[in-house]
This record gives structure tokens, C-alpha cells and sequence, in this order.
């Protein structure tokens, strides 16, 4: 056997697969109406986590609601329109509607609520709309193209777990198998989606006037007489947010880290912010007191402890890394001959060549970009783009080990790196990090997405095609919308838009360009207390496994000083619910909670967008 041949092999594993599992061949997978579907599911996921973005700076993975849909509407298609959708669809044309949905709904929409959300705060201006666009579709595609090398050795050979993939192509197989869990899903999905847009309408449009209700009302009757410094609850943000989204989240999310929410949050409004007023860091101006007020002192103690405890994660998977590294020589070991009869799967996989091509032309595009749109210097582009993909790698085999993408890790790396190099360049830090978190989680959402398509026997040339097809849907839909909800750099860091992820990013910026001095001295210590707290935390549940349910979650805390008590309390008591749910019935949780939960983020976003259109168009 020549050494060509030797290096272009398939491995046992991959043989094995091909054998057993790939059935590619045998059943449509890359169609258009699954392409279409997914592009248009797609979209209207990426409005939902556009939204949910804003309100608390996470992205909620789409993939597992990406297959509920996706089986659900085809379905009701087929019964209301059956001379249109006279066929089922296979499972790989699911798995491929997923594919495409995931990609345009969660790879896209991931920097506009961190570090664009963060140029427009620093800077006071929106990025031009058609800038904005392109920026998002190259960030996009260079993640996708850069995980192709990675997907024969993560996935094929080295089989890592990418839990939420397994947990999308187990949702898709029982959905296939078993109607009556199919259709209770989707009816439970479908309820809670539209009591979410009820809710929406009554209280953000407020029609019928009988049904409008206040967006929050007081914790208990008797609390609105209640003052901290003579000023309301009210106005400290303690309150009832008359909301269903961050109490569906809060049952997503899961118990310890909301009640480290609650916890951080009644410190940080109920305590430290009343402290602050009596020693002047806070305008005790009750005109003036609010969430904004606020945040503006207590965003360095949060920034403080998501900063430090997702770097200190990140170091604590050094074998991680150190495995990641050992793997780029592989990923890149020989070339994969189409004709080989000793590696059947090259004509399956995605050839190296849309590597090299996909990845220089979207790496070239993004160092374009910022060079002329962004003020950078040509080589620091370049840099940008290098150091990408080896976080990109190192981010990939993170998800695939713990299902945890650390992006904030990532995109602190490179700001930390930039802002030794081009110091005092606010915009150049924040645009070079965007590049890499934002490459890094499409990489990571494609891997996931290979993995539940490998467990199916799918295709990964087409589940490639389809991925990377969502990536425009996505765009044009999440480009005007952050348009459309932020018009201004006032609507951020408010009640309603508190951007937490944009506000750490920004804070990050202005500390690497302006200096620690520049703070008001309790702000400095807030955030040497906060970083020395995201780091002694994660240090104890390591040292004490068997309490570690009892220790706060750094990052919890962390989110709780950047977004309002309302919003940490919401989701506290979606937690819960779910939480005594599992406990009194685990199937009926297992079943019900993600479906209601996702039905209830995507009902309350949607209707909250079109609220917001018909409101400026005038209309109500």
C-alpha cells in the first residue's frame, strides 16, 4: 500500500459507520422544500433569540426546538394543504430542515446582542445597514467553513458527544417512531406560543384597553409603599414583570444558576446599590434612579466575575486544549482522494478544497472589512482571522466535550490580545473579538448539527449545504430587526433592552482603552472583588464536588448585576416550577417542560416584534 493511500484511508471507525449507520443514499435529505422550510423556521427563530438576546445576553440553542418544529408545521401542512404536501418528509429531510433553521436562527444573531450591541453603545451610532450585513454573513460563513476540517476527527474518529446533537437526533428518531409523543409536544409548543403573543399584545399594544396591563407591578400589595433611601421599589427595579419570557427561559437555563440570579440580584438592588447612594457612587436623585443608574456602577462587579470565571473555565479545560492543538496536524494530515476505494466516505464528506476557498474568501472579507469599514490595520485583520481558527478548534472540541460553547472566553482572549497590541482603540478591540467569538459559535453549531446528522446517517456534504444556506435567511432577517428594536443607543442598557452581554463586551473595551483609574474607586473595587469571586467560586466546586449544588454560580452572579431584579426573579421562578415539575413527575418534565418553555420564548418575542413594527409604522 503506497503512503498516499495509507493517508487517505478511512478510519475503522468511519468504515463502520459507513456500513451500518449511512443511509444517505437511500432517502431524500437535501430538498427544497427542506431547505425553504428550514430557511423560513429559521428566520423566525433567529427574531425569538434576537429578543431573548437583548433581554438577558444569552442565546438559547435552537436545534432540539429546531426538530419539534420542523416535524410539527410539515405535518399540519400535509393535513391542511394536502394536494400541496402530498409526502412525508424523510428524517434526514428533517434533520436537514434543522440544520438550516439552526444555522439561520442561532449562528447569525449571536455578536449582534454582544459586541455589535457594544460598538453601538461605545460609539452612539449604528453600523450602516449594508456594513452590518455583509459583516454578519462573512462571520457566519468563515465559522462554518472553518469547522470543516474539524469534523472527521471530532465527530467521525474521535466520536465526542456534542450532547445537544445526540439530544436533537434522539428527538427526531422518537418523533419519527412514536406520533402521540410528537403530537403531544407540538400541541404543548403551540398553546404555550400562543399564550406567550397574548400576553405580548395585551401589555406592549394594549388592545383591548380592558386587557392592557402594566409591563410589572409590585412584588405584593403592600410593597409599593415601601422605600430603600426614601425612593419606591419600583424604582429600584424591584418588582413582578408581568413577562412569561425569562420564566421560560429560567426553566431552560435550570435551577442553580437562577437561584445564584436571585441571590446576586437581591445583593446587588436590596443591599450594595442603596450603599452606593449613601457614598455618592449613585445619583440619589429618585428623578434620576433606575435600572440605568444602577448598572452603570454595578456592570464592573458583574463584568468582574463573567470575565474572570469564563477565562478560569476555559484554563480548567487545558487537556481540552491541549487536546485540541494535538489535533490541528491531524485535521490537516493528507489529502482525501473522491476515488479511493479505501476511504468510501471521501465523496460524502465536504472536500478539503471548499475548506481553502470558503475559508479565504470569508477570512479575506472580514479582514477587508476591517480595514475600511472599522479603521483596522490590514495585519491585524489577518491575525484576527488566524487566531480564530485555532479558538474556533479549541471552542469546537469544548462543545463536543461539555456542550458549552465558551464564545465570552474566546472573545475576551482576543480583546485582551488587541488591546495589548492597538491600546486605546475601542473599536478595533471590540470588531477584531467579534470575528473570533462569532466564527467560533458557528463552528461549534455546525459541528453539533454534523453530529445528530452522523447519528441519523446522514449526509455531511449536503447537511453542509444546507447549514451554510441558512446563514442568509438568518442575515436578512436579523440585520433590520436589531434595526428595528434598537434605533438608538439610548434603547440599550434600559429596563426593556439590557443588553448584559453588549454591556460586559463594552466594559471590557473602555477598561483595556481608558485604565482602571479612570473608575469611581468603589467601581474599582466592585470589580477586583467581582473577578477574585469568578474565580474562587469555580475553584470550590471543584474542591468540593459533593457541595457544589449549594455554591453559586459565578456566572449567575455575574448576570444578575447587569440585568434588572425583575428580570433574575422571572427567571428564578421558571427554574423552580421546573425544578418541583422533575421532581413530582421526570417523564411528564422531560416531555412538557422544553416544548412549553420554547413555545412561551417564541409566541412572546414574535408577537413583541410585531408590536414593535406596527408601532412604527404607526399603526398602533
Amino acid at each position: 500500500m503506497s503512503k498516499k493511500t495509507k493517508a487517505s484511508a478511512a478510519h475503522p471507525k468511519e468504515l463502520e459507520w459507513y456500513k451500518n449507520v449511512y443511509q444517505g443514499d437511500n432517502m431524500p435529505q437535501l430538498t427544497w422544500r427542506a431547505v425553504i422550510m428550514g430557511s423560513i423556521l429559521g428566520a423566525v427563530m433567529a427574531l425569538s433569540n434576537l429578543y431573548v438576546g437583548l433581554k438577558t445576553g444569552w442565546g438559547l440553542g435552537v436545534v432540539v426546538t429546531a426538530c419539534i418544529l420542523s416535524y410539527s408545521i410539515y405535518k399540519t401542512l400535509m393535513a391542511v394543504f394536502p394536494k400541496w404536501f402530498p409526502t412525508e418528509m424523510s428524517i434526514l429531510e428533517n434533520n436537514c430542515m434543522q440544520s438550516t433553521a439552526s444555522s439561520a436562527g442561532y449562528s447569525t444573531g449571536s455578536t449582534i446582542v454582544s459586541a455589535i450591541a457594544a460598538y453601538l453603545m461605545i460609539t452612539g451610532k449604528h453600523i450602516p445597514f449594508g456594513v452590518l450585513s455583509w459583516w454578519t454573513f462573512f462571520l457566519a460563513a468563515l465559522g462554518v467553513f472553518l469547522a470543516i476540517p474539524m469534523k472527521r476527527q471530532m465527530v467521525n474518529i474521535e466520536q465526542l458527544k456534542f450532547p445537544t446533537g445526540i439530544a436533537a437526533a434522539e428527538t427526531l428518531k422518537s418523533l419519527h417512531s412514536t406520533g402521540k409523543v410528537a403530537v403531544r409536544k407540538a400541541r404543548a409548543l403551540g398553546y404555550s406560543g400562543v399564550v406567550g403573543a397574548v400576553v405580548t399584545w395585551c401589555r406592549d399594544a394594549g388592545k383591548p384597553a380592558f386587557l392592557n396591563f402594566p409591563s410589572n407591578v409590585p412584588l405584593f400589595p403592600w410593597a409599593s409603599k415601601v422605600t430603600m433611601e426614601g425612593i419606591p421599589l419600583m424604582k429600584w427595579t424591584i418588582s413582578l414583570e408581568m413577562s412569561t419570557i425569562m420564566i421560560a427561559a429560567g426553566a431552560i437555563i435550570g435551577f442553580k444558576v437562577c437561584w445564584s440570579m436571585l441571590l446576586g440580584a437581591t445583593l446587588n438592588y436590596a443591599v450594595l446599590a442603596p450603599w452606593m447612594v449613601r457614598l455618592g457612587a449613585i445619583s440619589g436623585d429618585p428623578a434620576k434612579m433606575g435600572y440605568r443608574a444602577i448598572v452603570a456602577w454595578s456592570t464592573w462587579a458583574g463584568a468582574g466575575m463573567m470575565v474572570t470565571t469564563g477565562l478560569l473555565h476555559f484554563a480548567m479545560q487545558w487537556k481540552t486544549v491541549a487536546r485540541a492543538f494535538s489535533g490541528v496536524t491531524s485535521i490537516f494530515s493528507g489529502g482525501r482522494d473522491e476515488n479511493d476505494p479505501n476511504d468510501p466516505l471521501a465523496r460524502i464528506e465536504v472536500p478539503g478544497s471548499w475548506f481553502l476557498a470558503g475559508a479565504v474568501l470569508s477570512g479575506l472579507g472580514c479582514v477587508v472589512m476591517l480595514k475600511l469599514c472599522f479603521g483596522a490595520k490590514i495585519w491585524w485583520g489577518v491575525v484576527a482571522v488566524l487566531m480564530t481558527f485555532f479558538l474556533s478548534v479549541v471552542a469546537c472540541r469544548a462543545t463536543g466535550e461539555s456542550d458549552i460553547t465558551p464564545i465570552g472566553a474566546m472573545g475576551k482572549i482576543t480583546q485582551l490580545f488587541f488591546g495589548a497590541v492597538a491600546p486605546s482603540n475601542i473599536v478595533t478591540n471590540l470588531m477584531t473579538a467579534c470575528v473570533t467569538s462569532g466564527a467560533a459559535i458557528s463552528s461549534a453549531d455546525l459541528l453539533t448539527d454534523l453530529k445528530s446528522g452522523y447519528l441519523l446517517g446522514a449526509n455531511p456534504r449536503k447537511q453542509f449545504i444546507a447549514q451554510f444556506l441558512g446563514i442568509f435567511s438568518g442575515t436578512l432577517v436579523v440585520v433590520p430587526a436589531f434595526y428595528l428594536l434598537v434605533p438608538t443607543a439610548e434603547s440599550l442598557g434600559t429596563d426593556k433592552w439590557p443588553a448584559p452581554a453588549a454591556q460586559v463586551w463594552a466594559t471590557v473595551a473602555k477598561l483595556l482603552a481608558n485604565g482602571v483609574h479612570s473608575l469611581h474607586p468603589t467601581a474599582q473595587a466592585s470589580l477586583l472583588i467581582g473577578g477574585l469571586i469568578g474565580v474562587v467560586l469555580p475553584l470550590l466546586e471543584m474542591a468540593f464536588p459533593k457541595f457544589e449544588k449549594f455554591i453559586p454560580s459565578a456566572m449567575g452572579l455575574g448576570l444578575s448585576m447587569v440585568i434588572p431584579f425583575f428580570n433574575s426573579l422571572s427567571m428564578f421562578i421558571g427554574s423552580f416550577i421546573a425544578l418541583m415539575w422533575e421532581k413530582k413527575n421526570r417523564e411528564s418534565a422531560e416531555t412538557y417542560v422544553i416544548p412549553i418553555a420554547s413555545g412561551l420564548i417564541a409566541g412572546e418575542s414574535l408577537m413583541g416584534i410585531v408590536v414593535a413594527l406596527l408601532s412604527a409604522f404607526g399603526k398602533i
